[in-house]
């Protein structure tokens, strides 16, 4: 658990893979009525996200809302478990809610999906919630998968990409092309968040990492080449 400024929380959780152990990292953000969780990670991790919120100071009957950022497993796939342990309100990009509410398969992933969970608010984009490091603003960014969001948090300088973003040995790098859907669509959600005034970034694969101006317009540049 990382606190990366007032009241706006990393949370991290390990897998054994093939190729050794890999680290996940949801988020927890406070607000007036209690911790919005940004993601629920994959099937079966509900105690670790528990565990981590308990580092945090907090328990279940904290969390008020999860703001699912895409449709993928290890972003929803513990969805279900966790609304069970809280009866969280359940947000979603209208893009991305069919996948998570069953309507629709997600599209990636094995053919085995995770328990479908009905999306309580459908997101449009550029939404804002009431946090205690201040504003926090939906920011439209497909191309890794349909609706997925990013959040943005102007008076930290704090961005959580999700997978908008990754970060690889300290350094911000751009979407991972192997699960990216639409390279294109996804370096146009990277031109709009190179215009956001940022200083630190949260990726759901990679961790928090520190950047420069230029370091996100580059990445942008890099994929519209």
């Amino acid at each position: 658990m990382d606190e990366l400024t007032g009241g706006v929380y990393a949370l991290t959780e390990t897998i054994e893979a093939d190729g050794g152990e890999r680290a996940f990292h949801p988020a927890a953000v406070e607000t007036e009525r209690g911790l919005v969780l940004i993601d629920a990670g994959l099937p079966g991790q509900a105690d670790a996200l528990a565990a981590e919120l308990a580092e945090a100071g907090f328990d279940w009957t904290d969390v008020w809302a999860v703001l699912v950022t895409h449709q993928d497993g290890d972003h929803a796939g513990a969805l279900a478990a966790v609304r069970e342990e809280t009866g969280a309100v359940v947000f979603a990009h209208e893009d991305c809610a069919p996948y998570v509410d069953g309507r629709e398969d997600p599209i990636k992933g094995d053919g085995e999906r995770y328990p479908p969970v009905p999306v309580d608010v459908e997101l449009v984009g550029e939404e804002r919630f009431r946090t205690a490091a201040g504003p926090m603003e939906v920011v439209y960014t497909p191309g890794h998968a349909p609706g997925h969001v990013s959040l943005y948090l102007p008076e930290a300088r704090l961005l959580l990409a999700a997978d908008a973003l990754t970060a690889a040995g300290g350094e911000l790098q751009g979407p991972n092309d192997r699960f990216t859907l639409d390279m294109a669509e996804a370096g146009q959600s990277v031109d709009r968040l190179a215009a956001l005034d940022v200083e630190r970034v949260l990726c759901y694969h990679g961790g928090a990492v520190a950047v420069d101006d230029d370091r996100i317009p580059e990445i942008g540049e890099s994929i519209d080449a």
